[in-house]
This record gives structure tokens, C-alpha cells and sequence, in this order.
């Protein structure tokens, strides 16, 4: 039985990560909390973290949840499949720059900055849908592809709503970007974690079949 923990810090889309779960685990033995109980963390086997607002704030409500030490142990000990979800990626960084200077959890190394608006020739925050540009091909990648049974990846899109974006350090952890004035970090891969800055529950067919990809993950 799969035990999937959406983390409640008082911020993040809540409900529509819980019902597009819910949706993709129907025909599976899935149990689906919105909690931030250090119990529920433990016994959790799959973890997701999604994230609305800014980059300080989010870190600052996960932090008053007290778990995050217990988080650390299930994700980076425990090796426990995990998603965090736009600003839930965007937490996973070195630094973020939004409204100040603010240190991340650096799980994956990076800094995460505004979007370049390109002298106002674009529109910030970035919203809407945007075409997938995959950088490099990694297991999980490569089941949900075989899943979607696509023969053209560059027909595949994803919906966005964000005015940052994660700069990661290192290349080699950049799997999927789009281009909004300019390359835009749209997933990132470590070992369990995972990171999109897309909304895959607001991403329809693509986003189902990525969530159900990540609920197969061991």
C-alpha cells in the first residue's frame, strides 16, 4: 500500500494536488494525507511538497511545521520518493533572491532569481502554458514517456504560473526546461527527489501521467 503525504505548511495548492493524486492512484492501494505530522511523515512512502507564494514565506511556514529534521531524514536518509511542486522545487535550492536574500534548504545546489523580463517585452509573472524542452533522459523520464506513448517530445507542454526561476549549479541535474525570455528550469532530478516548477496538476494529461509516474517510484 502506498501512503502519499502531501506536506500542509498553511500555504500551496492543496486541494488540486490532493484530487489529481487521487485521481491517478483510483485503481491502486493508495492512502492520501494533507498533513504535517511528523507520524504521518514517517510513515509515509511517497512525499510531496507543493508550494504558492514566495519563496521566503513558503520556507518560513515549512519551517514552523517543526518536521522539517524529520523531513530531512525520510528524503535525504531514508531515500523516500519526493516532488516538491513550483515553489516546493524552488525551496529545494542553495539561495533564493525573491524580496531579499534567503537561504534554502540546498538540497540541490542553485540559486533561484526573477525571470529577466527582457525590458518589459515580457510579461511576469510567466503564466500559462509553455512546450517541455527535455535536456537529458533519466529512468523516471524515460517510463513516463513510455507511458504517454508519445513520438514527438517536442509536442509536450506544461502549465506554468511563476516570476522565478531554479539556476541550477549543476548541469547534469537539469532534466526538463522551457523557454520564457529565457531557458527556463521546468524539472530537476536528484537521485529520490524531484522538482518541477510546472504545475503537473493543472497540466492535464501530461501532468496525470507524470504524478502516476511518480507514484511507481520505489
Amino acid at each position: 500500500m502506498k501512503n502519499v503525504l502531501i506536506i500542509d505548511y498553511g500555504t500551496g495548492n492543496l486541494k488540486s494536488v490532493h484530487n489529481a493524486i487521487k485521481h491517478v492512484s483510483r485503481k491502486q492501494d493508495c492512502k492520501i494525507l494533507v498533513s504535517s505530522s511528523i507520524e504521518d511523515l514517517r510513515k509515509s512512502s511517497h512525499i510531496i511538497l507543493p508550494g504558492v507564494g514566495a519563496f521566503e514565506s513558503c520556507l518560513s511556514g515549512l519551517i514552523k511545521t517543526k518536521i522539517l529534521s524529520s523531513l530531512e531524514e525520510m528524503v535525504l536518509e531514508k531515500k523516500k520518493p519526493f516532488l516538491g511542486i513550483c515553489v516546493g522545487m524552488q525551496m529545494l535550492a542553495t539561495k533564493g533572491f525573491e524580496n531579499g536574500e534567503f537561504a534554502g534548504l540546498d538540497w540541490i545546489s542553485g540559486e533561484v532569481k526573477k525571470i529577466n523580463n527582457q525590458n518589459n517585452k515580457i510579461k511576469i509573472p510567466h503564466m500559462g502554458w509553455n512546450t517541455l524542452k527535455f535536456q537529458k533522459q533519466t529512468a523516471f523520464t524515460k517510463r513516463l514517456l513510455k507511458k504517454m506513448k508519445v513520438t514527438n517530445l517536442n509536442d509536450l507542454s506544461a502549465y506554468f504560473v511563476h516570476s522565478y526561476n531554479f539556476k541550477n549549479k549543476n548541469a547534469n541535474e537539469k532534466v526538463i526546461t522551457t523557454c520564457y525570455g529565457e531557458e527556463i528550469t521546468a524539472m530537476i532530478s536528484k537521485e529520490n527527489i524531484i522538482g518541477t516548477q510546472f504545475h503537473p496538476e493543472k497540466s492535464h494529461y501530461f501532468g496525470l501521467a507524470f504524478l502516476r509516474t511518480f507514484l511507481e517510484q520505489v
